[in-house]
């Protein structure tokens, strides 16, 4: 058995949980050890993505606190 086969899927096309690797990759989200977590999937792709979004922009602004501060006001 592949390692996906015996874990939950949450298909993004149909959103449903599956067992086992049934649909195409493109259309599937996982593994999850149990259902439940699988049902959840959209909420955990959600707060991973808000996440990436506020490190990316942070790393965007890296530095420029610094160069905004950086008169001869001393």
């Amino acid at each position: 058995m592949a390692d996906g086969d015996d874990k939950y899927w949450y298909n993004l096309s149909t959103g449903e949980v599956e067992f086992g690797m049934l649909s195409a990759s493109v259309d599937r989200v996982g593994p999850f050890d149990t259902a439940d977590e699988a049902a959840h999937a959209p909420e955990k792709l959600r707060e991973r993505s808000r996440a990436w979004a506020e490190d990316d922009a942070a790393e965007d602004s890296w530095g420029s606190a610094s160069r905004a501060g950086s008169g001869d006001d001393e």
